[in-house]
C-alpha cells in the first residue's frame, strides 16, 4: 500500500491509484477504516462489529498503520497487564476523480 503524506490532493500514476483503491475496497480494510472514522476502537471491537477474523484484522491494521491511514489513539492495560490499542482512521473523506488525464485521489485528513 502506498504511504499517504499530509497533502490533501494526490495525483498518482493510474497504477498507483488503482492499487490504493483495490486495497481500500478490501472488506477488512474498508471495515477498519469506516469503523474507526468517528471514534477509536480496538481490533476486537472492529472484529465483533463486522464479524471479521481477528488475524486478518490485525494484519490489515498493521499495514494501514504503516501506510499512515490509521493511528494509535490510545493505549490501555487490562487487569492482567495486557496492552490494548485503540485505533483511529486518519481519513475524514476520500474521493476519486477520473478524467482524460487519468485518476486522482482527494483525501481529507482528520
Amino acid at each position: 500500500m502506498t504511504t499517504i503524506d499530509s497533502y490533501d490532493y494526490f495525483q498518482y500514476e493510474n497504477s498507483n491509484v488503482l492499487l490504493m483503491l483495490r486495497e481500500i475496497s478490501d472488506k477488512v480494510t474498508y471495515s477498519i477504516l469506516t469503523s474507526t472514522m468517528s471514534s477509536p476502537k480496538t481490533a476486537s471491537e472492529i472484529c465483533c462489529e463486522y464479524k471479521l477474523p481477528l488475524s486478518s484484522t490485525y494484519k490489515k491494521i498493521q499495514k494501514l498503520h504503516k501506510s499512515g491511514l490509521i493511528s494509535i489513539e490510545k493505549i490501555q492495560f487490562d487487569s492482567k497487564g495486557k496492552k490494548i490499542l485503540y485505533y483511529r482512521s486518519k481519513i475524514k473523506s476520500l474521493e476519486v476523480n477520473m478524467n482524460q488525464q487519468g485518476l486522482a485521489l482527494q483525501l481529507v485528513r482528520r
